[in-house]
Parts: structure tokens; sequence; C-alpha cells
């Protein structure tokens, strides 16, 4: 039985990430969404270790910009990143976007983890009650047996932007448009916070992430 992890919260994201790499690297994995959370940490992330690995879920109705960004970021770090995709099914994500999201999100996202011990993820608790309770290392719900890091729990929106301007860090233009949060086309509009993700409906999480 895996022990528990160690308590991080006293930690900065530089060193919760040096933490995780010296423990886990090779065996990490690190979230790319594009927005602008994951510019920061992958920034940081790359500094500590050039190898780490990345990954990001390709639905393929991502934004246009969100691929631009994609092309930047290699650019920018040369890296490749790990691509994973699911099923498509026409029109599944106005019948059912749980299904959808199911398909295009969640499953993809069980392949990239099955090798892996430990994932990183952009999750700050301001960005919604669901979760305020982030710890930045504490053991995934979802994927038993394995660890979740979430550098910048403790970070605020205005902790990222100016991290983001004092290193230059290449972000995703959506933000300065007004979206907040960024999903695919179909269900994301200009809001703040996460308002604008399945705007109109109840929905508040894709599943990728259990609330503590």
């Amino acid at each position: 039985m895996r022990a528990a992890p160690p308590d991080l919260e006293a930690l900065s994201a530089q060193e919760v990430l040096a933490h995780v790499v010296a423990e886990h690297h090779p065996r990490l994995y690190v979230a790319c969404s594009f927005q602008k959370e994951a510019s920061v940490i992958l920034d940081i992330l790359l500094g500590i270790e050039p190898r780490a690995r990345v990954f990001t879920l390709d639905t393929g109705v991502l934004f246009p910009e969100t691929y631009e960004t994609w092309r930047r970021t290699e650019q920018r770090y040369e890296i490749e990143i790990d691509v994973y995709r699911g099923e498509w099914i026409d029109g599944l994500w106005q019948r059912d976007p749980d299904a959808c999201c199911g398909m295009r999100k969640v499953e993809p996202l069980e392949r990239a983890l099955a090798e892996v011990d430990a994932w990183i993820t952009g999750l700050r608790r301001d960005q919604s009650p669901a979760r305020a309770g982030t710890p930045k290392l504490g053991p995934d719900s979802g994927h038993p047996g394995k660890l979740k890091c979430a550098p910048l729990a403790d970070w605020s929106d205005k902790d990222v932007w100016r991290y983001i301007a004092e290193h230059d860090v290449p972000y995703h233009p959506l933000h300065d448009r007004g979206y907040d949060s960024i999903g695919c086309m179909h269900c994301t509009v200009a809001g703040g916070g996460r308002d604008g993700r399945w705007a109109g409906t109840d929905k508040i999480e894709c599943g990728l992430h259990l609330v503590p």
C-alpha cells in the first residue's frame, strides 16, 4: 500500500514541483490544457527538469487559438507534447455533455495515466467552490494508487499573471478576450472563473477532477 504523501502545503510552487520531480520523474506526467496555469507550470517545471513528460487531451474541437498556443509552447521550450484522443460522436456534446467529456477527456486521461505514479494539474482553489479544498499533493481519488499535484493550488489569478509578465511566458490569447477558463469550442464562452464552461447548464466539471 502506498504511503501517505508528505504535507507540502508550506512549500512554494517551485519547491512542490522540485519535490515531485525528485520523487517521481520519469513516472510523472504533466497535464497541459494550454491555459495560463499550465503555461506557468511548464515554465517552472522545465527549468527544473528539461526532460519532464508533458501530455494534452485533444478533443478535436479545441479553439484554433489553443492549437496555436500548443505550437508556440513546443517551439518555446523545444519539447514535443504527447497527445491522447478519444472517440467522437457527432452532436453528443449537445445531447449528453457528460458522455461527451467521458469519451473525449476522461477515457483518454485513463490511458495517459496508466503507466505513471503521479500527475500535475493547474487546479487553483479560487477557481470554484468545488476546488477550494485542493491540496498541493494528495491521493487522486479518481485514479486509485496515483498522486495528483496542484502546485498552484494557493495562487491567485494575480499571482499567475504576475509570473507570466515577469518571465515573458507565452499564454493563450483568449484570456485577453474575457475567457478565464478555456475548453472546447462548442461548450465554452467568455466568462469569469468557470462561468463560461457549459454555460446555461448545471455542469461545472468535465470529470477529470473529482472534488475533494
